[in-house]
């Protein structure tokens, strides 16, 4: 594998910022797709799963959240796979395992079959692929991430609207087990996906200096002075960083109340007496929203005065959501829950478009593979406790308002604290005094800067030596002038006469002194 190595000094490459880093961005659509659309999709098939096996709908239910947590549960696992492997081994297999978990649903014979196809082993294949998908795009862009986050993020919605019409025709064609045995075949796409993830080549200098480096430890490992650190497979010094742990309690409070709209808003509308099908409809007009705000709030993110603020917009988003919730807690009729549709299709596009845009911009490129997992950790305990703790308070309450104020005020909470403790805390994290700034090194150019400046500072200090000799040389010059012209003329003929005023010009001439060239080295 020889893209390996590549991948674990990956964040020494500058990114390129276009090129092939489209085709990555064109992978990370479809992986984003499937991943968060597929848990839905699947619940097309639950009617038939349900008379085919005599169970519940809370039974069939359980496929969705098994899917849902092992992508999110499994993220350690994926970081640990992603830093001892690469990114583009690891998405192949997970290909792999998404496909081969619907190909052996189609021949299950109890729901319990389903449960470990579908739900572990096609979960597993798809966090598999999500995770690393993200960490090579962060690779690829820097300047234009955030709307590659949200071109990407797009893929959801996009694949939602796709996917769901899909399932009803393969049903309607073939049954639950010819559309799952279809549905593995279009996953092996995900494979497709994963070849497309590069690894970055970094420049023959970089890899020049690299071989150096490399003989220099290797020798002095032989001689006994160091030993080469291990590279860590799960790096958790990220909770040291006080951003991150910020970000990670916000996040995983969100993601109670965030997924609940959606679950319920279908029901919520049969509840009021309206049609299935104008019911069904809801989410569609949702994810056409959708579809829109996630690239349009990308573009706004990377402007160059909303960009150094992202953490701001993203809880502004949150409590833009989280409003829109409480707000269509009162709704009574179709077309005020139409309206609440529209404008949570919009927010919920601005979250889905930030969240990961944010936490790359908290921990940068080269411990965003260890963050993400641990992050998606965190969020995995809150989204199988969210849906059914709001499904539990319906069943005690029998009224959907409640619901969605619980909901609401969750994600409103995770704004408050994301704002107020990232204000408080990480607002001068930055900051330099201004008379240490010379001691810090940052970049190739700042080391110019700084060495260019040294030698301005150089030339000055030699420029007044220079003046300075000068002056002494012409005082010594004068008085020897005046001890020659009390001796007798004779002496000395007068070609040898030195006349004082032009020597005095000659040394004055910077010129014929020689200045200092501004090299380099002449720094050091």
């Amino acid at each position: 594998m020889g893209g390996v190595a590549v991948d674990v000094s990956a964040g020494r490459v500058k990114a390129p910022d276009g090129g092939w880093g489209w085709a990555v961005l064109a992978g990370c659509f479809v992986i984003t797709g499937f991943s968060y659309a597929f848990p839905k999709a699947v619940s097309v098939f639950f009617k038939e799963l349900i008379r085919e096996f005599g169970v519940g709908y809370s039974d069939t239910a359980w496929i969705s959240s098994i899917l849902l947590a092992m992508l999110y549960g499994t993220g350690p696992l994926c970081s640990v796979l992603v830093n001892r492997f690469g990114c583009r081994p690891v998405m192949m297999v997970g290909g792999l395992f998404a496909s081969l978990g619907m190909i052996l649903a189609s021949f299950s014979t109890s729901i319990i079959h389903i449960y470990l196809s579908t739900g572990v082993i096609t979960g597993l294949g798809l966090a598999l692929n999500f995770q690393p998908s993200l960490i090579m795009l962060n690779r690829y862009f820097s300047e234009k991430r955030p709307l590659a986050n949200g071109l990407s993020a797009a893929g959801s919605p996009v694949a939602l609207c796709c996917l769901s019409p899909l399932g009803q025709v393969l049903q309607y064609q073939y049954g639950w087990r010819g559309g799952f045995l279809i549905l593995g075949g279009i996953l092996l796409n995900c494979c497709v996906c994963g070849a497309l993830m590069k690894p970055l080549v970094a420049p023959k200098s970089l890899k020049a200096k690299d071989l150096e480096q490399d003989k220099e430890e290797g020798t002095e490992r032989a001689e006994g002075k160091t030993k080469k650190p291990k590279a860590k497979l799960l790096d958790f010094s990220v909770f040291k960083d006080c951003g991150f742990v910020i970000y990670t309690v916000a996040a995983s409070i969100m993601v109670l109340g965030l997924f609940v709209p959606p679950v319920f808003v279908v029901s919520y509308a049969k509840e009021l007496g309206n049609e299935d099908t104008k019911s069904a409809l809801l989410l569609t007009i949702l994810g056409f929203i959708d579809i829109f705000a996630r690239p349009t709030c990308g573009l706004i993110a990377g402007l160059k005065w909303v960009r150094p603020r992202c953490v701001y917009l993203f809880s502004f988003a949150l409590i833009f959501n989280g409003i829109t919730d409480l707000i269509g807690s009162q709704a009574n009729d179709y077309t005020s829950i139409v309206v609440f549709c529209i404008f949570f299709g919009i927010s919920y596009g601005m979250v889905g478009a930030l969240q990961f845009e944010v936490l790359m911009a908290i921990v940068g490129t080269e411990k965003f593979s260890s963050a993400i997992g641990l992050v998606l950790l965190m969020e995995s305990i809150a989204v199988l406790v969210g849906p059914p703790g709001a499904g539990r308070l319906l069943d005690a309450t029998k009224n959907y308002m409640y619901v969605f104020l619980l909901a609401g005020s969750e994600v409103v909470l995770s704004a408050l604290v994301l704002a107020t403790c990232n204000f408080l805390f990480i607002k001068n994290k930055s900051s330099v005094p201004a008379d240490k700034l010379e001691n810090v090194v940052v970049t190739d150019g700042a080391k110019a800067e700084a060495c260019s400046g040294a030698t301005e500072v150089d030339d000055m200090e030699e420029k007044g030596a220079t003046e300075e000799q000068e002056k002494e040389m012409v005082k010594e010059l004068k008085k020897e002038e005046e001890k020659d012209k009390e001796k007798v003329e004779d002496v000395r003929p007068e070609s040898v006469t030195v006349d004082s005023q032009e020597v005095e010009r000659f040394l004055k001439e910077p010129q014929q002194n020689g200045d200092v060239a501004t090299t380099p080295e002449t720094c050091l």
